[in-house]
């Protein structure tokens, strides 16, 4: 049996999955921050939004929102997700 990883290496070397996984790059970064943040704060989606004045669903699409759905989170909510972790937004655009 594969591992995840090793599935996700075989399905990459599909030209048209890879291209379609590279066009998502950027928001699979947002995620995962949003993950890795909340993680370091050690805090719960119940706890984050508690201190965001939310509901526990509402962080939970927040943070799955690049996962095929059509939403995509307002910088608004990001910026108020980050307060709630104690992190700031920090927004660059670098060249290519």
């Amino acid at each position: 049996m594969m591992t995840h990883n090793e599935m996700i290496k075989q399905m990459l070397q599909n030209p048209s999955v890879k291209a379609e996984y590279d066009a998502l790059e950027m928001e699979f970064a947002l995620f995962d921050e949003l993950l890795q943040a909340r993680h370091r704060a050690g805090l719960t989606q119940a706890e984050v939004a508690e201190r965001m004045a939310a509901k526990t669903p509402a962080v939970a699409q927040l943070e799955s929102s690049g996962s095929g759905n059509k939403h995509f989170p307002s910088i608004a909510a990001v910026i108020k997700y980050a307060n709630a972790v104690n992190c700031r937004l920090d927004i660059k655009l670098i060249p290519h």
